[in-house]
Formats: structure tokens, sequence, C-alpha cells
């Protein structure tokens, strides 16, 4: 069993920036390989970025490339998502999640979830 508690949202103008973390419990975290996904108002989740269990396989996607940067620290058991020249699209509650069975951008392969954390991007 996995617990995740996503924080760092909140209010940002556009071309900001915010780091959010995913603290997650268990001594079982490092053999997850962990997501984040967002949700805007009237739409489906989707994927965001993903990493690795050991933080060397990572995966974006294409509206986040370049701008985006998913790192985790087993350490802590925290995952991070560092979130640069934001844009008001960018607005949705984000998601971080685990996947026992491997990096994915697929919704659907993630075993565990947390609550979300908004993120609202003014223009």
């Amino acid at each position: 069993q996995v617990q995740l508690v996503e924080s760092g949202g909140g209010l940002v103008q556009a071309g900001g920036s915010l780091r959010l973390s995913c603290a997650a419990s268990g001594r079982t975290f490092r053999r997850y390989a962990m997501g984040w996904f967002r949700q805007a108002p009237g739409k489906e989740r989707e994927f965001v970025a993903a990493i690795s269990w050991s933080g060397g396989i990572t995966y974006y996607a294409d509206s986040v490339k370049g701008r985006f940067t998913i790192s985790r620290d087993n350490a802590k058991n925290t995952v991070y998502l560092q979130m640069n020249s934001l844009k008001p699209e960018g607005t949705a509650v984000y998601y971080c999640a685990a996947d026992f069975h491997g990096a994915t951008t697929y919704l659907g392969g993630y075993d565990y979830w947390g609550q979300g954390t908004q993120v609202t991007v003014s223009s």
C-alpha cells in the first residue's frame, strides 16, 4: 500500500514557475515508477510526466516537454514536478501516481493516486 500526498500548487502568472511535490508513505516507494497527471475542468485526466524507479528514465507529454522536469528523491520518498514557463492552459488539478510495473504514459497502469493539488495559471 502506498499513500501519496501532493503539495506545492497555487496561483501563478503565465510565464511563472511552480514546483510540485508528492510525498509517499511506505518503505517500498523506491520500487515504484511515478507519474504526474492533470485534469482541467470539463476535461479528461491526461498524462504529464513519468519517471522510472531509479530516475534514469523519464517521459513527458509533448505539451510540457522542455518546460517541465520530473525528478525523485528515494531517500525522501518524494517525487517532484518542476514547472517553468507556465501557460494558462496548464490550469488543472495535478495528481501524482505510483506504478509498480514501470514508468508509463498510460493512466490505467497506475496503482495508487494522490488527492491532487490545484494549479491555476492566470493570463
